[in-house]
């Protein structure tokens, strides 16, 4: 059995739907994973601000509006009355519990709740489609099996067992749809996955059901060697090891969630990259063959604060850095770079939220210096540190003020910190040097 899934934009249409009903009208049985349609859980997101802070005239005004477009696509996709009469009284249904839903006091479960929806509508529509043109096929609903444990990881065992049993109990069917993003909590209570989730669905259910491979369809052709909204010419790569396509998921590339290549990777279930508008094009196969060496592509995270950490007692000081890792572990903040000196340490986080309170923790034994707006751009591929004209990358980027850099931790991954107000000059710089001039991975 195959996994795919389609991303908003793909599903974003009743013209798009379309023409994801014909990329899946294959022999192979499959299950679908859908997200919502492009735009509409940005608008829940909305909904639920507006309800947070008491704007309920507001939230209702959005909600009647995204309802009668919701009804107007359901009109243009379906043909068949009955079908159309079901899809409308669903969808209409749908916005009715999210009318009284808003009245509740607010919580984190009534916005899990509210932006839930754009997942089930998408996938109930899309099935009936699959029905009008008769196609064998039976929606499975993510709640009755996708779970995660109070950690907040994937619930793995439940998952499979439960994925499993429900296939086995359904009519057998040739496709079967499901929601991308949405889960239940440890408690039963509906959550999500964070945005970009439904990527990481596809892959927990393709090693759930030890997939043949798992083919995740968007609106790019795959991996690019760099961004392509910010450098010209950029080339989609054809093949990345599982460990290069998580530095770039990690580190910027927006294609894939940062999570997705985990569960596929253990089992060593093949993760294709698929353009939606141009099915034919190959896309980018990720597996564990490595495939040449050198610097694949460039990724660049934005959003990023240095944290420069100095004492003159830390020379040669024991426990120094185990001190101050343990304030970032107190408040569950991840460290991306770190490099150290003999009286001081510099790293990098992507999560301020809880910044004050670090950083009145480490000015209890340093001083510390902030400094923000900063990117993160990332060369990976494969022994890159080993090639030899990679020392030449410091010689073109001899203009740019290069912040910190992390070279060695990884064989695969070289990253540089810079201004964010530098990071197109260094992307295109990287990209004249090495996919124009200099040396390429194959």
């Amino acid at each position: 059995m195959l996994v795919y899934k389609f991303g908003g934009t793909s599903v974003g249409s009743v013209v798009n739907m379309n023409h994801v009903k014909d990329i899946i009208n294959t022999k192979d049985r499959k299950i679908v994973v859908l997200s919502a349609m492009s735009g509409t859980t940005n608008t829940l997101v909305e909904i639920s601000r507006l309800v947070e802070v008491g704007n309920l005239t507001t939230a209702k005004t959005i909600i009647t509006e995204l309802n009668e477009t919701y009804n107007a696509v359901v009109y243009d996709l379906l043909q068949d009355q009955a079908l159309r009469l079901e899809v409308s009284k669903y969808v209409n249904a749908r916005f009715k519990l999210l009318l009284d839903a808003i009245n509740e006091p607010f919580s984190q479960r009534l916005h899990n709740s509210i932006v839930a929806n754009g997942e089930l509508l998408s996938t109930f529509m899309f099935s009936r489609l699959l029905q009008q043109e008769g196609f064998n096929v039976r929606l499975l609903p993510a709640l009755d099996f996708m779970r995660i444990d109070s950690h907040n990881e994937p619930d793995n065992f439940y998952i499979k067992q439960n994925l499993n049993r429900l296939i086995d109990t359904l009519e057998p069917a040739d496709i079967y749809i499901t929601q991308g993003f949405i889960c239940l909590d440890a408690e039963g209570q509906i959550t999500n996955l964070q945005r970009g989730g439904s990527d990481y669905t596809a892959t927990i259910i393709g090693a759930a059901i030890e997939a043949a491979e798992v083919q995740i369809w968007t609106d790019i052709d795959g991996f690019h060697n760099n961004d392509p909204r910010y450098v010209n010419d950029t080339q989609a790569l054809s093949h990345l090891s599982y460990d290069e396509a998580a530095e770039l998921a990690y580190f910027g590339a927006k294609i894939l969630h940062p999570q997705t290549v985990m569960p596929v990777r253990q089992l060593d279930i093949p993760l294709r990259l698929k353009n939606t508008m141009a099915p034919q094009a190959h896309g980018t196969l990720i597996t564990n063959q490595i495939h040449g060496e050198g610097i694949k592509a460039i990724a660049a995270k934005d959003g990023i604060t240095a944290i420069k950490i100095k004492s003159v007692r830390m020379l040669l000081a024991h426990g120094f850095l185990k001190k101050v890792f343990e304030v970032f572990e107190r408040y569950e903040t991840s460290i991306d770079m770190v490099t150290t000196s003999e009286i001081a340490v510099s790293l990098t986080i992507d999560n301020t939220t809880h910044l004050e309170a670090i950083i009145e923790e480490l000015e209890k034994f340093a001083t510390v210096a902030i400094d923000d707006y900063m990117s993160i751009v990332c060369l990976v591929g494969n022994h890159i540190i080993y090639h030899p004209d990679t020392p030449e990358l410091f010689q073109v980027l001899q203009d740019v003020n290069v912040r910190m850099i992390a070279y060695g931790g990884s064989n695969n991954n070289i990253s540089l910190l810079v201004n964010t107000s530098d990071k197109l000059e260094t992307l295109q710089k990287l990209q004249r040097y090495v996919f124009e001039g200099g040396f390429v991975g194959v």
